[in-house]
């Protein structure tokens, strides 16, 4: 029996290879500076077992050791590894190697929706009877769980832009070498490792020229900067969609989103009437029907699978619901996803309720203060709207969002945070949490709190 060991195992990229290696007879181990429920709690009853920090005797008996993207020179167990020569290689490349051969890759990149989408996909292949793996940086609650080796030759791979390991700076994606390839979106992120957006276009192309000619490209008719991206060069037929001239439209018959009707080639192929809202996830929809309609799922059978897709853990999130006031939970981390997250509950909600959106400015991105410009303007759709301003941010929160105005608050505590939605919420209100961290637990201790204010 092979034996692995992953540093920086508690992810939830590096979790979903543990799970895949196990399910694939490999004896796995991993360490972690922060193993804690529910990530260890999940590990630990797939037979894995957890050490915590990075001391160099974690590393004895392994065969090769998969290295996270947040490990660094420095840690004693890179510094062990490099210095007694052991085998080493980062995640994409490993699932490349030892998974990902001989698949049919479905990979889905792009600055937002890579989670849904993939989820949705996953879903619809399912359903269709495909049994296929994936490896999703998310939990679907259709399988509550991130990632599994699968029963077919088909593989979905939700495809990060972000860089594989401290020796590999290339984008994870360059490694999985898909045959149907969707490209939602391009923006600017992730300013820690790409200098601008001509920098991440550069990463996409690269994706683009690993397509074989008889694969397919998907992409979203409505981003300039993909669509400047893919014509850097392309070998590969391309498919568009949620555009006027696409070949995937969708006919709102819900103007939330909820409900549908799938147009292929300006022809009816299919109705939409699902839990999820916004036109967001009307296009992440669209997508993932392209797709499985490349492997053979009409698109009607694809449609029809939706009303049974359930959405997916931390993808507005309907977390809990006291006294008519609901508290969801979303990753939205990008001004634009913080937009399409707070208009799709505006639609949802119409005129039932304010919305009060509650960020964290967590993502090395927005701490470094590169979307200052933007996030206002994201946020405007909200009622209310209350900052969290974390130690050591280098830049001015209140004077980016001109939070003396009327609805806006920065707090430099979560506690005070909470007592100041307890104070204030009313029947009725939607409080939105985005963070693309846990928040310190905002979630469970606002509606504890809120619970508490209804007995008092």
């Amino acid at each position: 029996m092979k034996h692995i060991h992953i540093l920086g195992i508690c992810g939830t990229f590096m979790a979903g290879i543990a799970v895949i290696a196990k399910q694939m007879g490999y004896k796995v181990t991993g360490s972690d500076a922060n193993v804690y429920p529910p990530m260890s709690t999940f590990l630990i009853q797939e037979g894995i077992e957890l050490m915590h920090g990075y001391d160099e005797s974690h590393l004895k008996g392994a065969d090769c050791i998969v290295v996270g993207n947040a490990m660094k020179r420095g840690n004693p167990a890179i510094e062990a590894m490099l210095n007694q020569g052991l085998c080493y290689t980062s995640g994409p490349e490993w699932l490349a190697d030892h998974v990902l051969q001989g698949k049919w890759v479905l990979a889905v990149a792009g600055t937002h929706g890579k989670t849904t989408t993939s989820s949705i996909l996953t879903w619809i292949l399912d359903a269709a009877g495909y049994k296929p793996g994936f490896l999703i940086g998310g939990i679907p609650n259709n399988f509550n769980l991130s990632a599994r080796i699968g029963e077919s030759e088909f593989f979905v791979m939700e495809a990060d832009e972000y860089d594989c390991a401290f020796f590999d700076k290339r984008s994870k994606f360059v490694h999985y070498r898909p045959r149907t390839l969707v490209l939602n979106n391009l923006e600017f992120d992730h300013a820690d490792i790409f200098p601008d957006v001509a920098a991440i276009q550069k990463q996409f192309h690269h994706l683009i020229r690993t397509v074989p000619g008889q694969g397919l490209l998907i992409e979203n008719e409505l981003e300039p900067h993909l669509t400047a991206a893919i014509e850097m060069g392309y070998w590969t037929p391309r498919e568009k969609f949620a555009g006027p001239n696409s070949t995937w439209q969708a006919q709102l018959l819900a103007a939330d989103g909820s409900h549908f009707i799938v147009l292929h080639h300006g022809k009816t192929s299919g109705e939409v009437k699902w839990n999820c809202v916004g036109m967001h996830n009307v296009n992440n929809a669209l997508a993932a029907i392209a797709a499985a309609y490349h492997v053979g799922v009409k698109p009607d059978i694809a449609a029809k699978s939706l009303s049974q897709f359930t959405g997916v853990k931390r993808r507005l999130e309907l977390r809990g619901q006291v006294e008519g006031v609901r508290v969801y939970d979303d990753f939205a981390h990008h001004p634009t996803a913080i937009e399409t997250t707070l208009n799709g509950i505006k639609n949802q909600v119409k005129q039932s309720g304010r919305i009060w959106a509650v960020l964290e400015p967590r993502s090395n991105t927005m701490r470094m203060g590169q979307h200052t410009d933007s996030l206002r303007k994201s946020l405007r759709i909200a009622d209310k709207v209350t900052i969290f301003e974390p130690a050591g941010l280098n830049w001015n929160i209140a004077e980016a969002v001109q939070a003396k105005s009327e609805g806006f608050m920065v707090m430099d505590s979560v506690d005070k945070i909470i007592a100041s939605v307890v104070a204030e919420a009313q029947t009725g209100d939607n409080i939105v949490i985005m963070s693309n961290g846990g928040f310190e637990n905002i979630h469970n201790r606002l509606l504890q709190a809120l619970k508490e204010r209804a007995v008092a």
